[in-house]
């Protein structure tokens, strides 16, 4: 089973289409596939990768879409990867609840596929995300994410190498440089790692979570920045989780889209690696839908602000600062 490439005329883009992915199990009510003994995972393990019964992309010749297009054809096939990423074996947690022992355990995994999937001559870009909760589509709430590798580098990638090449500098690093003399929207500045709330976030409750150093990929961090990442997402998804808990509105699991953006396969020094954290709502239980006036203009419109500043410090300077992040930064035990 693989997808398809469709070159969209107007847009300049290239579609995957994978209508296999249609009988992919959707929230199977008994025997999860990931608790040990399931069917993708027979045996115990402390972290899994595998690859995907119902992928985006599959391995393959190399393919030109540069040339394709040149030549005025619109269809491709989807050569790449996709796998699958257990996070651990206990079906009810989470990256927030693993402990920031475990979760560095799955910064490594992810490293290490990242680099083994950029190593294949037809991939140039590895996307390591994670979709969490029914809202934003999970089919399995085991804690899992996943890893597409893909074929070319995707558009929102691009856009921000492509700015740091329009500007003459990394884009990324000014916006940790930024932050920080601002301070106002940090959530975590230590180990390493930087986390906090865009200034313009097309997302409720977005964060960035940023490599302090100019590094292209997960494989460039070392051990101390590794355990920073890891420290990091525990604290920014531990505050997710508790960021409604007494309502009872709130969803069940807190939903999010989760992506990381590294360097491809051929290194040029404009990517710089960083977290990108999503929530697909903007109360307790209330989706934020993206409107027609956003998708047919391409710009975001934002109808909550997250910046309280700091004149709330006892609240939390952020949305986010009350609800697990300390003033020293946020850093956490656990």
């Amino acid at each position: 089973m693989s997808g398809e490439l469709r070159f969209d005329r107007l847009t300049g883009q290239w579609v995957n289409i994978s209508a296999h992915r249609q009988s992919r199990p959707n929230l199977p009510s008994t025997g999860c596939p990931f608790c040990v003994g399931g069917l993708e995972a027979p045996e115990p393990y402390d972290t899994l990768a595998f690859v995907n019964r119902w992928p985006a992309f599959v391995p393959g010749d190399p393919v030109d879409l540069g040339a394709l297009e040149a030549a005025g054809v619109d269809l491709g096939a989807a050569v790449g990867a996709s796998e699958v990423i257990l996070y651990s074996p206990v079906h009810d947690a989470s990256l927030a609840s693993l402990g920031w022992q475990q979760v560095r355990k799955v910064v490594d995994l992810w490293a290490q596929r990242s680099e083994e999937l950029l190593a294949r001559p037809e991939v140039e870009y590895a996307l390591v995300f994670e979709s969490r909760g029914a809202e934003v589509g999970a089919t399995i709430h085991h804690p899992h994410g996943q890893i597409y590798a893909f074929g070319f580098t995707p558009p929102a990638a691009l856009v921000e190498a492509e700015r740091t090449r329009h500007d003459g500098g990394c884009v990324v690093c000014a916006e940790v440089e930024r932050e920080r003399g601002d301070g106002d929207r940090v959530l975590w500045d230590g180990d390493g790692v930087v986390a906090w709330v865009p200034y313009a976030s097309a997302h409720p409750y977005g964060v960035n979570i940023v490599a302090a150093d100019h590094l292209g990929r997960l494989g460039d961090l070392d051990d101390a920045a590794r355990d920073g990442l890891a420290r990091a997402l525990t604290a920014v998804l531990s505050g997710y989780e508790n960021l409604w808990a007494d309502d009872p509105n709130r969803s069940e699991i807190f939903p999010y889209l989760m992506w990381f953006h590294q360097e491809p396969s051929t290194r040029t020094g404009d990517y710089h690696l960083h977290v990108h954290l999503a929530p697909p709502q903007r109360a307790p239980g209330v989706s934020r839908f993206i409107a027609a006036g956003e998708v047919g203009s391409d710009r975001a419109t934002l109808a909550i602000e997250l910046v309280a500043g700091a004149a709330d410090r006892g609240k939390g300077r952020l949305a986010l600062r009350g609800i697990g992040f300390g003033d020293d930064g946020g850093r956490e035990e656990g």
